[in-house]
């Protein structure tokens, strides 16, 4: 790995305590601390593992746009009705001898 991107990250704030994460409403702070005799790639893989715990990457992605209520609404029927189908169909499946 090299350095430089490591350096990156740590003058971006991405591996310091003060990296905002909203979790349960609030903001937290992300926070990774090199261990003693920890190597600079284990740290950062570590970074990586609570970035996606605490779903911040995702957050991040649905929050990128506005999205009205009626279409959150929509969307969630949509998802529903995809997944009721889904789960119809495997049953279906499950039902039909072979």
């Amino acid at each position: 790995m090299q350095v430089g991107l490591l350096e990156d990250l740590y003058s971006f704030g991405r591996l310091s305590e003060k990296a905002p994460v909203q979790k349960g409403g609030e903001i937290k702070a992300m926070s990774v601390t090199l261990r003693p005799g920890e190597s600079q790639e284990s740290l950062l893989k570590r970074f990586r593992k609570e970035v996606v715990k605490g779903r911040i990457l995702s957050t991040y992605r649905k929050k990128r746009w506005y999205v009205s209520k009626s279409e959150q609404r929509r969307l969630a029927k949509q998802r529903a009705a995809r997944k009721a189908r889904r789960k119809m169909l495997r049953r279906m499946a499950k039902q039909q001898p072979r």
